[in-house]
């Protein structure tokens, strides 16, 4: 797996890791947990599932999923699933992100470019946006609006942005 995929992946996973503490979960979530932490993804999803089933508004469980089946590469399953989020939520910036990232994996671009866009309405500061919006605009050829992306992530922080721009054409 790709440092640039192993990111895409990580990053948001953690970031929702802080925001369910402290919630009581249901056993079909905690299941769920523990065979992602093994790397039984379809259980995880299995499990997942089933706690959507019980809970169908556990937004934690939607986005865990979306993002499980990012890794086992099934993006259209996530894009479903980031969907249900932000119909939920709207201002769920991840949702965006996350939904975006799955569309680049399509080389939806355009389409991604639209929820990076909107994360970054939501969060402008939020260099993960700008960098994957990057990748987008690179996909569809527009390395000079790519390389603006990268070097607006890279100033907010972005050790990815970084990397990228060393191994670009990017001036």
């Amino acid at each position: 797996m790709s440092a640039r995929r192993r990111i895409f992946l990580i990053i948001p996973f953690f970031l929702l890791a802080f925001s369910i503490s402290g919630q009581k979960l249901s056993a079909n979530f905690k299941k769920a947990e523990s065979k992602y932490k093994i790397k039984d993804y379809n259980a995880a999803i299995e499990y997942y599932t089933k706690d959507l089933a019980e809970n169908p508004k556990n937004i934690n469980a939607y986005y865990r999923r979306g993002f499980t089946y990012g890794i086992i590469g099934n993006y259209e399953a996530a894009i479903k699933d980031y969907t249900i989020i932000i119909e939920m939520d709207p201002e769920y910036v991840w949702a965006y992100i996350s939904r975006g990232s799955s569309k680049n994996k399509l080389k939806l671009f355009n389409e991604a470019i639209e929820d990076f866009d909107k994360a970054i309405e939501l969060d402008p500061k939020n260099q993960e946006a700008y960098n994957n919006r990057g990748w987008a605009k690179y996909g569809l050829g527009d390395n000079k609006g790519a390389c603006k992306d990268w070097k607006f992530s890279k100033r907010m922080g972005n050790g990815e942005a970084k990397i990228i721009l060393g191994n670009t054409n990017c001036k």
